[in-house]
């Protein structure tokens, strides 16, 4: 079926939908893995963002319950040179046209992906709409234009939980909290509250591996909900949007840093900035690929690193932290640790697996620092 992609610069190019009639906007942008896709789809970091994948054919190993990063799919739209129909793979339990129109999501094929992603490198990520039901290009533009802009929305609302849960090893389970906000721990772990923004099913996984016994929250839980419960300390996760626009939840999180040790990934990242006084910048295409170069300053390793954000922390902004890791492809910040206090932070996704496990050493880290300050 016959698509445009419209630019809110004019730029427009013709493919098809594999997935039925529809329509979505959103910001365009481009992501460089070779594989990886259903858990792009899954990741609710992209909320708002309609994604390009630069590899030339996607789909070909078909959809998994198991490598999915949570409950559904959040891309506005999905943007293929070749959708590969008929996958083979033993594990696939669904293809991806399918899997897309069952979570009624627009995917498009036989666009040149490769003058798309020029043009966003050049320009830099931006407004588009897909739609099949009008090829009037004009209008499309038009209507593109009109889109609200990354920068200013708070997507978070759209993919954060309403209630603290708990995870069992697949899904989130619901918990009921005391009266007077404690919660009964069931594990002998270090406590472990873990804000979720959109987080990354693997995050909490991992940080299940590293033994701590985990409380997962929604961003309205306050500082004082936190030391109601008896956790001992806090780990901030990615999600979408403009880190800007959570002023509540960065009041909430400069509390927490006097109090307890804190981590965070990209948004968590980002929103542990801004707590300490810094500020952020809006990237002019960002970082969506699992093919990165990082450089941990403290072992002066380099590492292949997962990737997927628009915004970047101002480091120069922040004061009394000191960088832990740095962007090889463009130099920006990629982690920091408080110099004083129990806090340390990456912008890039440790719990992906692109070297395969070159970043995941910041959980153990991350546990380690907890050792210290709470004893075990």
């Amino acid at each position: 079926m016959r698509a445009f992609l419209a630019l809110e610069d004019g730029f427009v190019l013709e493919g098809r939908s594999f997935t039925g009639r529809g329509e979505s906007g959103g910001e365009v942008i481009f992501n460089t893995g070779m594989t990886g896709y259903q858990e792009v789809l899954t990741d609710p970091s992209y909320a708002g963002q309609m994604v390009c994948m630069t590899y030339p054919l996607i789909g070909n190993y078909g959809v998994t319950a198991e490598d999915m990063e949570s409950g559904k799919v959040h891309v506005e739209a999905f943007i293929v040179k070749e959708c590969c129909k008929t996958p083979s793979n033993w594990r696939a339990k669904m293809s991806l046209p399918d899997y897309l129109a069952q979570h009624g999501v627009m995917g498009i094929e036989g666009i040149d992906t490769r003058a798309l992603t020029r043009h966003l490198r050049i320009n830099g990520a931006m407004r588009g709409i897909i739609s099949t039901e009008t090829d009037d290009r004009e209008e499309l533009v038009r209507r593109a234009r009109a889109l609200p802009t990354m920068e200013g929305q708070n997507l978070v609302t759209r993919v954060a939980p309403g209630a603290p849960y708990r995870w069992d090893g697949t899904r989130p389970q619901p918990v009921q909290l005391a009266a007077d906000g404690a919660y009964a721990w069931p594990g002998p772990g270090p406590r472990l509250v873990v804000y979720d923004y959109g987080i990354k099913w693997n995050i909490l996984r991992l940080l299940t591996d590293q033994g701590f016994d985990l409380l997962v929250v929604p961003p309205s839980f306050t500082a004082m909900q936190v030391a109601a419960s008896g956790a001992e300390a806090v780990f901030l996760s990615n999600g979408p949007g403009d880190p800007a626009t959570l002023a509540d939840e960065v009041r909430e999180i400069r509390v927490m840093t006097e109090r307890m040790p804190v981590a965070g990934i990209c948004l968590g990242h980002q929103l542990l900035g801004h707590a300490l006084g810094g500020t952020t910048h809006k990237l002019k295409f960002g970082h969506h690929g699992c093919n990165h170069p990082v450089k941990d300053l403290v072992t002066g390793h380099i590492e292949i690193s997962s990737q997927n954000h628009g915004f970047c922390v101002d480091i120069e902004s922040v004061p009394d932290v000191e960088i832990t890791h740095v962007n090889l492809n463009d130099g920006t910040l990629e982690g920091f640790a408080h110099k004083t206090k129990p806090i340390l932070a990456v912008q890039h996704h440790p719990e992906a697996s692109p070297g395969p496990t070159d970043s995941r050493y910041f959980f153990a880290r991350f546990r380690g620092m907890v050792r210290e300050v709470v004893g075990r």
